[in-house]
């Protein structure tokens, strides 16, 4: 109950004209068929899956090859897990800020030393039109490389020594120990670490909020953000909701998706 009640309640209001306060007519898809018509959805669905593009390409390879480095006796190995996962135990606002000295065209020492070393004075990592999504996906990396690196170390942990000891006995090399056996048999860490990285990046909202709050003109926003600006500053709860149940079905479905793609390829 405590999961469906604000599901079914969400679905309900998406077909009405709800603005928080009096009745609530039923207008059927008239929500669903506005957003798709509303230029800045479909903004907000572009930034949100740039973010979710890049975020899993560099994540998951690289959390993958961090964990299997650190997995290793090396001097100082717990030291470094703990610097890692630092970042994603430090509250999204709080990351929100910290990048905001880094980003900002005016105040940001990164934007400040590329335009040192030649990028021009206009060059805007955050708010603009070009680099946003890349500079959020940037923070979003850094404040989740701890956690999918956690994930992936416990799942090395798993794996037997012995079928390790085999492949070594067998003359199989770091690299064919790795591609070999290694990750066909984490596949299903690889599967956990996308899927729970994609809802990830689906609820991103404080990042954005506190980098750009979507501007200039709705130009940063993300799915949630725009939820949030579209119900709470708009106070249109019809098409907020309608938007909310659009971005719990896109995550659901690309999860979905990749679950299927790791079982077809396993029974294969």
């Amino acid at each position: 109950a405590l999961i469906l009640y604000p599901v079914g309640y969400s679905v309900y209001y998406s077909f009405t004209d709800f603005q928080g306060f009096g009745s609530a007519d039923f207008v059927g898809f008239a929500n669903y068929v506005a957003l798709t018509q509303d230029p800045f959805f479909w903004r907000a669905l572009q930034n949100t899956l740039i973010i979710l593009v890049v975020s899993i390409v560099v994540l998951v390879p690289g959390s993958f090859g961090l964990a299997l480095l650190l997995h290793n006796r090396l001097p100082g190995a717990g030291a470094m897990r703990a610097l890692v996962f630092a970042p994603a135990i430090i509250a999204p606002i709080l990351v929100g800020l910290i990048w905001v000295f880094l980003l900002d065209p005016k105040l940001g020492i990164l934007s400040k030393v590329l335009v040192a070393l030649g990028a021009p004075e206009s060059l805007q990592l955050i708010g603009g039109d070009t680099f946003t999504p890349y500079s959020v996906a940037l923070v979003f990396i850094w404040s989740s490389a701890g956690f999918a690196m956690t994930i992936f170390y416990a799942g090395r942990q798993m794996l037997p020594s012995d079928v390790m000891e085999a492949a070594e006995l067998d003359g199989a090399s770091g690299w064919q120990r790795v591609r070999f056996v290694i990750i066909p048999m984490m596949r299903e860490t690889f599967a956990i670490a996308a899927v729970l990285l994609t809802t990830n990046v689906f609820k991103i909202f404080e990042l954005v909020y506190v980098l750009t709050s979507g501007g200039p003109v709705h130009r940063s926003e993300v799915l949630v953000s725009y939820m949030y600006f579209v119900t709470f500053t708009n106070l249109q709860y019809g098409p907020g909701m309608a938007l909310a149940v659009i971005v719990t079905l896109l995550g659901a479905i690309v999860s979905v998706g990749y679950l299927f793609i790791v079982r077809e390829r396993k029974q294969a």
